[in-house]
């Protein structure tokens, strides 16, 4: 009996058929529906999904996998996979969701500003990644038997857009509060749209983290160092050690331990060895003199 609700238990041959991954910097906490899960990361790093993205491409490259990887604001976007198609007509450079904004279909129409303005390239920044997520949603749609399918698909998004209107207007000004607002009602939209594609077999995550901390290294110095040079940790923590290390270690502490058994084991037998019994050279030199 666990009073925290993030554990539950579920079908094993029943797993969702997708995950997203909506990572928002520049805010500890957001207002999100009380039917979600939420709990505090304390000393959040930067976090990669490449690796599980390369997987689904190697293991499901034959069938129908869906992995997309955008970060609007760095015009950075990788797609594998189906996800090739069926975004091919996604704006992701700034220019293009620039231009995205300002067409008629576009959420401009159908969003209240409130105190955000147009004519603002922050404001601008913020609405087009919102712009971005409802033309996944709205593109995927499109292509509903993809998400039909067995093969897992992975979303990964990051924006940013919070983060640099808390920077031009400051946390306590009414546009950082209406943005953040707009931002909760969007992805909650967002989410209950993706839901309903995957018909209900989807994990909708989202990371709110008001920045990186940097992750453990162990400093090195040159030997063209200056004596002089300041460190920033005074400490010299080593690297955090990867899942191998166990491993490693495992295979040379049990191989040693039966190398020196077998030594042991090796070394009394021969020490308690009866040479004319046990050694065929005796018993043969013995069968020779005995037939000379």
């Amino acid at each position: 009996d666990l009073p925290w609700p993030g554990l539950a238990v579920g079908d094993l041959f029943h797993r969702p058929r997708a995950t997203v991954m909506i990572t928002v910097k520049g805010v500890d906490k957001l207002t999100l529906p009380v039917k979600g899960i939420s709990y505090p990361i304390q000393n959040a790093v930067p976090f990669s999904l490449d690796s599980v993205a390369n997987a689904i491409h190697t293991l499901f490259s034959e069938e129908t996998p869906v992995v997309l990887q955008l970060a609007p604001s760095e015009e950075r976007v990788y797609m594998v996979g189906k996800a090739n198609s069926v975004f091919e007509d996604l704006s992701v450079t700034l220019r293009q969701l620039r231009n995205r904004l300002f067409q008629d279909n576009s959420i401009l129409s159908s969003l209240p500003l409130n105190s955000l303005s147009r004519n603002n390239e922050v404001d601008l920044l913020f609405l087009s990644e919102l712009q971005v997520l409802h033309d996944i949603a709205s593109l995927l749609s499109r292509h509903k038997h993809l998400a039909k399918d067995h093969s897992p698909d992975l979303y990964s998004l990051e924006l940013t857009g919070l983060e640099e209107v808390g920077k031009r207007y400051g946390e306590d000004s009414q546009q950082f509060k209406d943005a953040s607002q707009i931002l909760v009602d969007s992805l909650q939209k967002f989410a209950d749209e993706m839901f309903n594609l995957y018909s209900g077999n989807a994990v909708v995550e989202v990371v709110a983290v008001k920045a990186f901390n940097s992750p453990l290294m162990r400093k090195t110095r040159s030997i063209l160092q200056s004596s002089q040079a300041e460190t920033e940790n005074p400490y010299n923590l080593a690297y955090q050690y990867n899942y191998n290390y166990s491993v490693i270690f495992n295979i040379i502490l049990w191989m040693m331990i039966g190398l020196a058994l077998a030594v042991i084991v090796i070394s009394y037998n021969l020490w308690n060895m009866d040479p004319g019994y046990d050694s065929i050279i005796y018993r043969m030199t013995n069968q020779k003199i005995r037939m000379d």
